[in-house]
């Protein structure tokens, strides 16, 4: 017969504890992110050399970027080297990954994601291309633009697919 107290055990592990499982939680953090700044921790998490060291870095790196305290995050866009912040900011804001897919094909194709893209056919202006927008800070832009697609499509998903039809949004 057995005496108690014993240990008890719920069946599931401590995501944090178990060997196993760290490497799953640097996957999934990893995956999520954009692809300039998961060479950026992955450069500084070899560095590092040891596991627990690596999921520390990788979790101060994306504490860091969404606050959007770091900006140095060189990108291919001529126009501002922030791009990858209003990325984030953008994908923070929508919460889901496929919107968030979407509207960064969407922007891409209205504005390259440049804050101070003007279309010489119109009035719209911005990351959005909102028409007779005023805004010049990035982060009001893209609030103002998922504002308006949230008011109008929905979601970024059928602003994308209406824009692919019309050729604008």
């Amino acid at each position: 017969m057995k005496s108690y107290p014993q240990e008890l055990s719920t069946g599931t592990l401590n995501l944090w504890t178990t060997r196993r499982r760290y490497a799953q939680v640097i996957h999934i953090l990893a995956s999520n992110l954009t692809p300039t700044l998961r060479s950026n921790c992955l450069k500084q998490a070899a560095e590092a050399g040891s596991l627990l060291k690596r999921v520390e870095l990788l979790g101060q790196s994306i504490a860091l970027t969404a606050l959007l305290s770091i900006t140095g995050i060189t990108t291919a866009n001529a126009y501002d080297p922030n791009v990858e912040s209003y990325k984030l900011y953008s994908h923070m804001k929508l919460g889901n990954d496929k919107a968030y897919r979407c509207l960064v094909t969407l922007w891409r194709m209205e504005s390259q994601w440049n804050p101070k893209a003007k279309n010489p056919k119109s009035s719209a202006y911005g990351i959005p291309q909102l028409l007779k927008m005023k805004e010049r800070n990035p982060y009001k832009q893209i609030d103002l633009g998922l504002k308006y697609i949230a008011y109008r499509y929905g979601n970024p998903c059928k602003a994308l697919d209406y824009h692919k039809k019309v050729g604008h949004y």
